[in-house]
C-alpha cells in the first residue's frame, strides 16, 4: 500500500503488498561485535516466507524527527512468544506474514510460535502451536501456512540481538529504519537465553466478531453529516493492498463536505485517513507520521491487535464511542 500524500521529504519507498514476494537480494548477517570465544547462537534463513520482519515492542517517541513507531503489530501475540521462551518483554521476535518460515540455529535453542494459527514442526516431526518447543542444534524450523489469522510470531529464548537503532530492533517498511524485511539465507544473532521456559499453552485463535472502537476527530468536521451518523455500526471489508503501513478498508465512502485541500499534519496511530474516494485506510505500526487528508477518527490502541491478524477480504464493523 502506498501511503496516502506523504509530506515532503518523507520516505516514498514502496512497501511489500499485504501478500507480494519481496524482492531477492544477497544475504545479509546482522551480527553484533561479540567477545572471543563467544558462543551465542546464530539464527540462518531458509526460507524467509512472503514477509518476515524482526520486531519487538517498537520506538516510540521519535515521531518529531519523522519516525513511526513500527513494532510488533500484535503486541499480545510478541508478549505470549517472549512468556513462553522466558524472555523479557522486550525482546524481539520474528513477525511472519501468512507462514512459510523455516530456519536454523547453531545451538539448541527454545522456541515459540503465537499469534496466527499454522502448523509448526521441528526436524520433520509435528510441535505444537502455543507452546515452548526444545530444538536441537541445527534442526530444522518450519512454519505452514497460516490457517487462522494472518501473522504469526517466533519467540526464540534469548530474542533475536540485532544492534538496536533508536532504542529498538524493529523492522520498519516504510522508513526502512531497523532491519530489512528478511530474506533467504539471511543469518541473525540469538541473544544468550536469561529466564527460564513457561509451561503455559496458548490457546489457538478462532474466528471471533471484529468489531473496531473509533473515538470522532479531530476533522470530522470535513465530512457529511450523513457519512459521520452512517459509521456507527458500518462494516468494511479488508482490501487486497493492507500491510504494515496500514490497513485499507472497502466499502460505503465517508463523503467530504468540500473539495479543499488540508494542510499536511501530524499522524498517530490507530488514525483512520479518508482520501478522496472516501475509502478509509486505518494507519498501523509503520505509518507515515503526517499525511494530507483528513481524520475521521481514531481506533482505539486496544484493538489494533484484530487489524494485524484480519486477512484481504474479512469484514470489520467500527463502533463510535464517545470521547
Amino acid at each position: 500500500m502506498r501511503p496516502p500524500r506523504p509530506a515532503a521529504g518523507s520516505s516514498s519507498a514502496a512497501p511489500t503488498p499485504c501478500c507480494g514476494t519481496p524482492r531477492a537480494r544477497r544475504p545479509r548477517c546482522w551480527r553484533r561485535a561479540r567477545p572471543s570465544g563467544s558462543s551465542v547462537p546464530e539464527l540462518r534463513v531458509v526460507a524467509a516466507g512472503p514477509q518476515t520482519t524482526v520486531q519487538d515492542r517498537g520506538r516510540p517517541g521519535h515521531a518529531h524527527l519523522g519516525v513511526p513507531r513500527s513494532g510488533a503489530l500484535d503486541q499480545g501475540a510478541l508478549r505470549q512468544a517472549n512468556l513462553l521462551v522466558g524472555n523479557d518483554a522486550t525482546a524481539a521476535a520474528l513477525e511472519c506474514l501468512l507462514g512459510g518460515l523455516r530456519f536454523t540455529v547453531d545451538h539448541a535453542v527454545t522456541v515459540a510460535v503465537t499469534g496466527g494459527l499454522a502448523q509448526v514442526s521441528v526436524a520433520g516431526r509435528a510441535a505444537p502451536w502455543g507452546s515452548a518447543v526444545s530444538v536441537r542444534a541445527h534442526e530444522e524450523v518450519a512454519l505452514g501456512p497460516v490457517t487462522v489469522g494472518l501473522r504469526a510470531y517466533v519467540g526464540i529464548a534469548g530474542g533475536i540481538d540485532v544492534a538496536p537503532v533508536l532504542g529498538s530492533r524493529s523492522g520498519d517498511v516504510l522508513s526502512g529504519v531497523g532491519p530489512a524485511p528478511l530474506a533467504d539465507a539471511d543469518t541473525l544473532p540469538v541473544g544468550p537465553a536469561s529466564g527460564r521456559p513457561s509451561a503455559a499453552e496458548i490457546a489457538p485463535p478462532t474466528p471471533g466478531r471484529r468489531e473496531l472502537r473509533l473515538r470522532l476527530g479531530p476533522r470530522e468536521d470535513w465530512f457529511e453529516p450523513r457519512a459521520i451518523d452512517s459509521l456507527d455500526g458500518a462494516t468494511y471489508a479488508v482490501g487486497e493492498r493492507s500491510n504494515r503501513i496500514g490497513l485499507r478498508l472497502e466499502g460505503a465512502p465517508i463523503g467530504w463536505r468540500g473539495a479543499e485541500e488540508l494542510p499536511s499534519e501530524g499522524m498517530v496511530l490507530g488514525a483512520v485517513q479518508v482520501p478522496p474516494d472516501g475509502q478509509p485506510v486505518l494507519f498501523l505500526h509503520d505509518h507515515p507520521v503526517t499525511g494530507g487528508y483528513p481524520v475521521v477518527g481514531v481506533v482505539e490502541e486496544a484493538d489494533l491487535a484484530v487489524c494485524a491478524q484480519l486477512r484481504p477480504g474479512e469484514r470489520v464493523r467500527l463502533r463510535i464511542i464517545g470521547s
